[in-house]
């Protein structure tokens, strides 16, 4: 189960931009996003987050939906460097929103903004520093915490397009109430590919005290 040190290189580098290539932010993967917001939205009212940021949004396929839907402000966390530039030619958040870095240390004040969520990029976090993941994301988030990751009852390494140590699967739900067991389950989710498109993603919500 054990990561590799020079994943956040994977991932700001070629083999970054070669997921990129796969996922580009088409109209049938920003509509199937905003289906599943519709469904995670309104779990939220009737506080809905008036700020929002995506850890790892790579070109904002999320917050593009997210952008249809509500009018929260928005804020984009992204080590790769072309994933970046979309989001800036495209202006799917104000430049000044959009941040360098992983979610390991995130350039916002503690508190900063009411949601902070990932979507399959916990996955692609060495177990190892998962801990520090959350705790950024708790500590950024004044109120709510989602994750939409794929799920194992127990801990498992994939291999993932031919390589090792690149995706991890888990109850990461479970490990935001082992890290932070005074946080609120506000509801959860499975999206069934058949149904949805979506790559069989469960979700989990929860609130801060």
């Amino acid at each position: 189960m054990s990561g590799r040190t020079n994943t956040i290189d994977d991932w700001g580098g070629d083999f970054g931009d070669d997921y990129i290539e796969r996922n580009l932010p088409d109209a049938e993967r920003v509509a199937q996003r905003e289906a599943m917001w519709k469904a995670i939205l309104p779990a939220m009212a009737p506080e809905m987050p008036g700020s929002i940021v995506e850890i790892g949004a790579n070109v904002g396929i999320n917050l593009r939906a997210l952008r249809n839907l509500t009018d929260s402000e928005l804020f984009a966390l992204e080590p790769n460097r072309k994933a970046r530039g979309i989001l800036r030619s495209d202006g799917v958040v104000p430049e000044s929103n959009i941040l360098t870095g992983t979610g390991s240390h995130i350039e916002l004040g503690e508190n900063a903004v009411d949601l902070a969520f990932t979507s399959g990029v916990l996955i692609h976090v060495p177990p190892e520093e998962l801990p520090g993941v959350y705790k950024e994301m708790h500590r950024v988030s004044r109120r709510y915490l989602l994750s939409i990751e794929y799920f194992a009852a127990e801990p498992e390494g994939k291999r993932y397009r031919g390589r090792d140590g690149l995706l991890f699967k888990r109850d990461f739900g479970a490990l935001w109430l082992d890290l932070f067991p005074d946080l609120k389950i506000v509801d959860y989710g499975f999206f069934w590919r058949p149904a949805t498109g979506l790559d069989n993603l469960t979700w989990w919500l929860f609130r801060k005290p």
